[in-house]
């Protein structure tokens, strides 16, 4: 069965023209042309999978429609934006986007990063894996990998499909410091250019959801000018 993407631009010829990259590949393609209309679809159309969310339309742009799809669904989202500025980039990822595409953007980059948060997706975010994965558990922190599932002190965290990989990959490694280069190239398993901001972005969602007082973390510690390490504890 193909795997389904909203793709939610105001540009009909934009949404028109990766509905054809898309399709290409197999998926099977929604079109939305505001921030509304893609929720109403997402209502009715349980199975997708990835949504492509422009930045700036009417009625509601994808800012806001990102914010609220967040409140339930886990889904990757890659914003889509004419903007090329950091900060526009760090709002994306601040408002809960796993990815972001600046427009005019290459077919291939597009159909690459579809395709690696699908795979994400498929690996960490709602499909269960066969029982008997491991189980990390690190002071009122645990990870369960069979049922990719987090828990603090016995309440579920609701994390992101990257979130989930950040916080597993510093797990599994606790104790140990890695830089935002390191911790990109091993979660997003691609080369790390200029990913400080990315990076610190998810880190700061993670200790939002993870600790009780995110100022004085216990979990995740910032190791000023080295990176980023899970506290053994």
């Amino acid at each position: 069965m193909s795997q389904t993407i909203l793709v939610c631009d105001d540009d009909k010829e934009i949404a028109a023209a990766v509905d054809i990259y898309l399709t290409a590949e197999g998926y099977r393609v929604l079109q939305a042309y505001d921030g509304l209309q893609a929720l109403e679809l997402l209502r009715d159309n349980e199975d997708v999978q990835l949504i492509l969310m422009d930045v700036m339309m009417p009625r509601m742009d994808g800012v806001h429609a990102t914010m609220k799809i967040r409140e339930s669904r886990n889904i990757p989202i890659i914003m889509l934006s004419a903007k090329s500025e950091d900060n526009d980039k760090i709002l994306g990822l601040n408002i809960g986007a796993d990815d972001y595409i600046t427009k005019p953007f290459n077919p291939m980059e597009l159909i690459a990063r579809v395709k690696s948060q699908l795979r994400r997706y498929t690996r960490l975010g709602s499909v269960p894996e066969a029982a008997g994965a491991s189980v990390v558990v690190n002071g009122g922190l645990e990870l369960d990998d069979g049922a990719k599932r987090v828990t603090v002190d016995g309440n579920e965290v609701s994390l992101t499909p990257v979130e989930y990989k950040i916080v597993k990959f510093l797990l599994e490694n606790r104790g140990m410091v890695f830089s935002s280069a390191q911790i990109y190239e091993n979660v997003w398993n691609e080369p790390s250019y200029g990913a400080d901001n990315i990076v610190a972005v998810h880190i700061r969602h993670i200790r939002e959801k993870i600790e009780i007082n995110p100022k004085e973390p216990r979990y995740l510690k910032v190791i000023w000018g080295h990176g980023y390490k899970m506290e053994k504890l």
